[in-house]
């Protein structure tokens, strides 16, 4: 249920401080490897943020706060089987923790710029609990494939959602 907080419509999840990300937006990388966080994100991740490897060659960004949810989380997973050990490596070793400045710009590491295949056109995407920035081409391309599967899908993920 959605409630009211100092005029705003706010949703369960940000009463309980955990914002939502939404929408897709178009902001490029400058030559410094710059990027300025699209406006409606910017108040939830100056605070601070967390910029790691995503999945399908995409980067994530999470809130300081989540990104120490999702850790403790993780932390609780056993890592005696050799996956587990394998994804924490791989998540923790490429994550960054950053600042944005005041026109509101992270600098996105070389590494994490060359893992995502990140050169001037990017895609930003709001995915719940996380931002994602994508290679626009690479997003474009992801995207077509998986709208033709979106409505078939819904059952699968989501039972009883429509």
């Amino acid at each position: 249920m959605w409630s009211v907080l100092e005029g705003r419509w706010l949703r369960p999840d940000q009463e309980r401080g955990r914002p939502v990300f939404l929408g897709t937006h178009s902001p490029r990388l400058d030559d410094k490897g710059r990027l300025i966080l699209p406006a409606k994100f910017r108040d939830q991740l100056a605070p601070g943020l967390v910029v790691t490897r995503g999945q399908e060659r995409c980067l994530y960004v999470f809130t300081t706060a989540e990104f120490e949810r999702m850790h403790e989380s993780v932390r609780q997973v056993p890592t005696a089987g050799k996956q587990a050990r394998d994804y924490l490596r791989v998540l923790l070793s490429g994550a960054y923790d950053e600042l944005p400045d005041k026109q509101g710009r992270i600098t996105i590491p070389s590494q994490l710029r060359t893992y995502a295949n990140l050169d001037r056109d990017v895609t930003v995407i709001g995915a719940g609990s996380r931002v994602e920035i994508w290679d626009t081409v690479a997003w474009e391309t992801y995207l077509s494939v998986q709208e033709d599967e979106f409505a078939t899908t819904v059952e699968e993920v989501v039972p009883g959602m429509f």
